[in-house]
This record gives structure tokens, C-alpha cells and sequence, in this order.
């Protein structure tokens, strides 16, 4: 039965392979309860963008007409997870001296440095999606909160997520068109990162990857904080793409290859090792060397996580890393990828696992993004305050600064 004093709340991402809602009853604002799932394959998504927008509504509204109707109640409100090449981030810093004769840091000091770190404008056509501070500095040195401390000059830094105005707001109208209200944006990064690692990980650094069919997701956290997030336009089709090529297959006959037989890292050796295409003896049917997929698959996934490392560039350090790589995503279940990473990044790598209070029916990799959405949600609201809006439009209003 729902409680009066909880709210309906909708986690929603819109994929390029499918469409997730997760419905969650939170209770006096911090406890949650899932009581409603609703998955449908994608439509008129390509890289995380909608590029038919009626498809797209219609995969989206069947989804979450789903997971209302095995929740049996209606959502109040949508948290949309934010995704897509058009994604970009920089870091902006600022600093102030102390003003107090004292040295006393006060909440004007705090409230001016951080100000003038997020003045930046952006280029016409953006919209920011996160402001994610990074610790305060005072006199150099890193503190969580500098209010009330003595020092002479306070430091702050941010970094700035922007995207698409247009292809932001793409995705709130899908949502918008069945009649719902978007009241958070969280990108899928932030998302995976909050549920897939834990505090003592993030204390140690580690670096979240989130292979998905058209998009790679991924942040980098160091000393308990985010230091770097992004999205690649490249992934798990584009491993789907170079076996059709390669191996002269239509598309859909490459991604049975793929899920049935392709590797992260090359494992056969022996080159009579043969396949069957299709398997059912139909008119066509041939056998595929085995090698052949794994060698073709291989060296897409190492492209992958090159491109990967050279976009984070001096950001990762892999002695700042010290709980590794974490893999989610509907490619990280593809064998061998573990090993691939740890050979490109040079550190251990593993497939990212849902925490205890996780149900087991959910803690499938398609469900990751959603769950992390209603976890850095909360944390994010709890841990941190969250500034008044500004009543300049609906991109505008959705934009909320949150410090992880």
C-alpha cells in the first residue's frame, strides 16, 4: 500500500537497445522501495540521441505504461539519465582571498569563490547538465568543507557537463509527451559510478566504464570525488558492424555471432575451430572460423579502450587508481573483456556487481543506470544542498548542481 507521506518517482533511461523505467516509492525522502519495472526495446535512439522522435515516445510510453501498471501506481515525477556524443565537460576554478581580518573563512567567502567558478558561459546552443564540485582548497590544502576554518586563500574547482540544448530537450519531450513532469537530469556515468562502487573505492580511485550498444559511458573518480566524466559514440554496435564486414553477414546474423562466440580477448588457436552461421541447416548456412570472430572482435574492444585512455589523457594515473576498473553495460558481459582492460590500462578489471540491498531479478547489467540514478539521486539530495532554481525555462530549471 502507498503511503501518503512517499512520493512515485521514475527512473528512466532512454538506451539506444532499450528503453528502462524503474518506479520507486521514497518514504520520508530517503528510504526506497522498488515496486515497478518496465523494459522495452529501443526505437528511434541512435548513440543515446532520438533521432524519430514518434518511435521513440512510443518504445519510452510502453515502457513506463508497463512499469506503472506492475507498480499499480502512477509515477508522480521523472529522474531521466543523460547519455550521448553530445556530451562534453571542462573544468573551471576560481579563487578568492579570505576577507575576515581573522582569516576566518565565512559562508560569503565560500559563496563568492564557487560563483565565480561556475561563471563561465557557454557556447550558444548548450545546456548544463551537472555542476560537480571538486574539494575546497585552503592554503593548498584539500578540506570538505572549508567554513569556519582560518586561512588566506580559498580555492574551488569544478567540472562543468553541458550538452545539446536540442538533444537534451529531445529526451525530456519523449518523457513530457506521456504526460510527465522531468525533475532531474543525472547523467549515466554519475549514475553507474554511485551504484556500482562504493566509498572506500571511490577514496581509492577507480574508473567506471559503461559499454552500452551505442555509447560508452564512463568517470573517473579520485580521492572520493569525481575528477572526469564522458560518453564515446562508440560501442557495443560498433562490435555488431565489423563482424558483419569482416565476416560478410547481415547485421542481425553478426550480433548472434557476437553474443554466441566473440571475445574481448583473442582465446582460439586452432584454425580449423569452425562455427556454424545460422545453424539450422537453412539455404546459406555456413561455417565461420571461430578465430575470425574473436580476432575481429578483439581488436574493436582494445580500439575501444584506447580511445578510452587517450581521451582521459593525464586525468588517469594509474597509481591514483587504486580499486581498478569496474566494466557494466550490456557489452561488458561479452567474455574476455576483463582482460582486455587490464592490458590496456594496466590495472585490474572486473565487471561491476549491484550492492546486497539490490533484488535479484534486477541485478542484471540493463538495469545499472536506472538503480544508480535512484542512488546518486538520493545521495546527492542528502549529502548536499541544492540551490534554488532559476525560472528562466525548462533546460534551466532542471539544471542542478551537484557535488559527488
Amino acid at each position: 500500500m502507498i503511503s501518503n507521506s512517499s512520493r512515485i518517482i521514475g527512473a528512466v533511461e532512454i538506451g539506444t537497445g532499450k528503453i528502462a523505467v524503474l518506479v520507486g516509492e521514497i518514504a520520508r525522502g530517503r528510504s526506497l522501495n522498488i515496486i515497478g519495472v518496465g523494459v522495452a526495446p529501443a526505437r528511434g535512439v541512435m548513440k543515446g540521441e532520438v533521432v524519430d522522435y514518434k518511435a521513440a515516445c512510443e518504445a519510452t510510453h510502453h515502457a513506463l505504461e508497463m512499469a506503472e501498471k506492475r507498480a499499480g501506481a502512477r509515477i508522480e515525477e521523472v529522474w531521466l539519465a543523460q547519455t550521448g556524443g553530445h556530451l562534453d565537460g571542462f573544468y573551471s576554478e576560481a579563487s578568492v582571498n579570505v576577507k575576515s581580518a581573522d582569516n576566518t573563512v565565512t559562508a560569503l567567502d565560500i559563496a563568492t569563490v564557487c560563483e565565480l567558478a561556475k561563471e563561465k558561459e557557454l557556447p550558444a546552443g548548450r545546456s548544463r547538465i551537472h555542476e560537480i564540485r571538486r574539494p575546497f582548497r585552503l592554503d593548498g590544502r584539500a578540506v570538505p568543507d572549508a567554513e569556519h576554518l582560518s586561512g588566506r586563500r580559498l580555492e574551488i574547482a569544478y567540472w562543468i557537463v553541458h550538452g545539446h540544448e536540442g538533444k537534451v530537450s529531445d529526451n525530456i519531450h519523449v518523457v513530457g509527451g506521456y504526460h510527465l513532469e522531468v525533475r532531474e537530469l543525472v547523467l549515466a556515468s554519475l549514475a553507474n559510478g554511485s551504484l556500482l562502487t562504493t566509498a572506500e573505492e571511490r577514496a581509492q580511485g577507480a574508473l567506471v566504464i559503461d559499454i552500452g550498444k551505442g555509447v560508452t559511458d564512463y568517470v573517473l573518480y579520485r580521492d572520493g570525488h569525481v575528477l572526469v566524466t564522458g560518453t564515446l559514440p562508440v560501442a557495443g554496435d560498433h562490435l555488431t558492424n565489423d563482424l558483419s564486414i569482416g565476416l560478410r553477414v547481415t547485421p542481425a546474423q553478426a550480433e548472434l555471432l557476437k553474443l554466441r562466440h566473440a571475445r574481448g580477448m583473442v582465446q582460439t588457436r586452432d584454425k580449423a575451430d569452425k562455427v556454424w552461421l545460422n545453424g539450422d541447416a537453412s539455404f546459406g548456412d555456413r561455417q565461420i572460423p571461430k578465430l575470425a570472430i574473436e580476432t575481429i572482435a578483439a581488436a574493436r574492444t582494445l580500439e575501444l579502450l584506447e580511445v578510452l585512455k587517450h581521451k582521459l589523457g593525464n586525468a588517469f594515473l594509474p597509481e591514483h587508481c587504486g580499486a581498478g576498473i569496474i566494466l557494466t553495460g550490456g557489452t561488458a558481459k561479452l567474455p574476455g573483456l576483463e582482460e582486455a582492460a587490464t592490458r590496456v590500462f594496466g590495472l585490474p578489471a572486473r565487471r561491476g556487481e549491484a550492492p546486497a540491498w539490490v533484488k535479484d531479478e534486477l541485478k542484471d547489467p540493463m538495469f545499472s543506470t536506472v538503480l544508480g540514478v535512484f542512488q546518486f539521486g538520493l545521495r546527492a539530495a542528502h549529502e548536499h544542498a541544492v540551490p534554488a532554481r532559476r525560472k528562466t525555462g525548462l533546460l534551466s530549471n532542471l539544471t542542478r548542481i551537484f557535488s559527488t
